[in-house]
């Protein structure tokens, strides 16, 4: 048997040892030429799968053309950069623009969508196809779930918000760490001011009420609150919220400073000839009994006005508040966000703008009528009846003029209407009563059309329905079909009557005689008012409804 270790070469000397001619054995050496052999082999490795890779992607290039970057990602990140900066700068309001955000975030995606559609239109054109990028779609997701949460928390937390009165002018429960409450009412500061004077008020955090009276002096009146550990600190924030009043010339200045540990209400009395500017942060208005017109800006508290000769304006900004004015001599504009909005004994016109989260309730409105929100919009030449909208319904009873309405997602009816009659609705019903021979015009595009038309009536009536019947108190042909057409006289066919529904009937009926329109009733406030009304307590002002919070989440009119 050999004596020569086994995986030696084969002359290797009996013994071991090293054969003639070979190196010094080194376990390390050896452990090096491995490892560059193993090196070696997955650089081939790798420089095999480049070079099968690249073959497969010039194969797929070839096919379906290079992979080329959209422009919508780039255009949404720009946009939100500079919404963004536009809100930290302050020149938009961050709470307006999420509950804005909230409400239109899906023309995000609408947007993205004509942008890739534009895209995909101008590579139609290219002579060699190419391959848009998707890496924004993370983003419009993103996007996509923020405007979710800011549409589900203005419209579902914002009142259960507003109902603890958390961030707002009450700041009794959500206070400065649960510190003590002091109270404290300063001296009364009595000011002459010229006549016709200009006022403005600006208290940042708290409630302001307003009257008239008889002399040409100025009152003010302040309740200080402050939340502090000790007197000593609560002196502080009182003298540091303190109000102030300056005149110069025709202009004069109350203004407060703000503290967030503390609230300052303010009751001023003013002359009847003073035009008032009011400015309030977090607080409610109320004011009564003024001369010359008042205009309220209020973001975070409920207005109501009572007995003001002159033009009234109310800027709302977005929170969900009330607002109420009754006996009013001059035009109302109204803008902004509003939970309850009534209205009564309006001599002037009545503009509202904005997004209603409540009810509407107006009643005997000389001048014309306009509500503009993102559901409805509504025009009535004069109202010396009632007027009541809500999420489901809008009803109109005895206006006089021409009344034009378009709407969705809710039931119209209009009785008693002295004029001609505009209404498009759909996803609801509408339901028509002209007082006399006027005409009307209703197209529902899903829904059905009811017109009460007295018996004497005098209408050529053109009525036309798909998936519906066409019914008639008055006779009119028969109509066939799933698209139904009847144009038929009533009368001698004076008033022109066009009716259209799609996925519903149209019905035109007999009704009673309308007795003759009455005159505008005198206003009854204004000819027992007291010289001097005080602000208005809103559970005894006739005509004007309690405030209340609405028991499930609002949606806009």
């Amino acid at each position: 048997m050999s004596s020569v270790p086994p995986n030696m070469p084969p002359n290797t000397p009996p013994g071991g040892g090293v054969p003639p001619g070979y190196p010094p054995y080194d376990p390390k050496t050896q452990w090096r030429v491995y490892r560059e052999q193993q090196k070696a082999a997955w650089r081939a490795q790798r420089d095999a799968w480049k070079a099968q890779r690249y073959a497969m992607k010039s194969s797929y290039v070839g096919v379906y053309g290079p992979r080329v970057p959209s422009v919508v990602g780039p255009i949404i990140l720009i946009g939100a950069g500079i919404v963004a900066l536009l809100v930290l700068t302050g020149h938009i309001a961050s709470e307006g623009f999420w509950a804005w955000y909230g409400h239109w975030w899906p023309l995000l995606l609408i947007g993205a969508g004509l942008a890739l559609l534009a895209e995909w239109a101008l590579d139609l054109r290219r002579e060699t196809p190419v391959r848009r990028g998707g890496s924004f779609v993370g983003i419009l997701i993103f996007l996509a779930i923020l405007g979710v949460c800011a549409s589900a928390a203005h419209n579902h937390m914002g009142p259960w918000i507003n109902n603890w009165n958390w961030g707002d002018h009450n700041d009794d429960f959500f206070n400065s760490f649960g510190l003590p409450e002091h109270d404290n009412d300063q001296q009364v500061l009595s000011t002459q001011i010229p006549a016709n004077a200009a006022i403005d008020i600006e208290n940042p955090r708290g409630d302001v009420s307003i009257t008239a009276g008889d002399g040409s002096n100025m009152e003010v009146q302040a309740h200080e609150v402050a939340y502090a550990s000790n007197d000593d600190e609560a002196k502080k924030i009182f003298a540091s919220e303190a109000p102030d009043v300056k005149v110069s010339g025709s202009a004069v200045m109350v203004k407060s400073a703000s503290n967030n540990n503390g609230r300052l209400s303010l009751t001023v009395t003013v002359p009847k000839s003073a035009r008032v500017n009011v400015n309030t942060g977090k607080g409610d208005v109320t004011a009564a009994g003024l001369g010359a017109g008042i205009t309220v800006t209020a973001p975070h508290g409920d207005v109501h006005l009572n007995t003001i000769a002159g033009s009234v304006q109310v800027h709302l900004s977005n929170d969900k508040h009330d607002f109420s004015a009754h006996d009013i001599q001059g035009d109302i504009t109204a803008d902004g966000h509003c939970n309850d909005l009534t209205l009564s004994e309006i001599k002037g016109k009545v503009a509202i703008n904005g997004e209603i989260f409540g009810e509407v309730h107006m009643e005997n409105v000389a001048g014309d009528v306009h509500v503009h929100t993102s559901v409805t919009d509504l025009e009535v030449a004069t109202l010396p009846g009632d007027l009541t909208l809500n999420s489901d319904d809008l009803r109109v009873t005895e206006a006089k003029g021409q009344v034009r309405v378009t709407t969705h997602s809710k039931d119209v009816d209009l009785s008693q209407i002295y004029g001609d009659t505009y209404v498009e609705n759909r996803n609801g019903r509408i339901a028509v009563s002209p007082a006399a021979t006027f005409g009307v015009e209703a197209k529902n595009s899903k829904g059905d059309v009811e017109v009460t038309l007295p018996p004497n009536a005098s209408a050529t009536v053109n009525a036309r329905t798909h998936n519906g019947d066409i019914v008639s108190d008055f006779a009119m042909p028969s109509a066939e079909g799933e698209n139904k057409l009847a144009t038929f006289l009533i009368g001698s066919g004076t008033a022109r009557i066009v009716l259209s529904a799609e996925n519903g009937d149209v019905h035109v009926k007999k009704g009673s005689a309308m007795p003759p329109m009455p005159p505008m009733p005198p206003n009854p406030t204004k000819l027992n008012a007291p010289p001097n009304p005080k602000a208005p307590d809103l559970s005894k002002t006739p005509h004007l409804k309690t405030p209340k919070v609405p028991p499930a989440p609002p949606t806009p009119q």
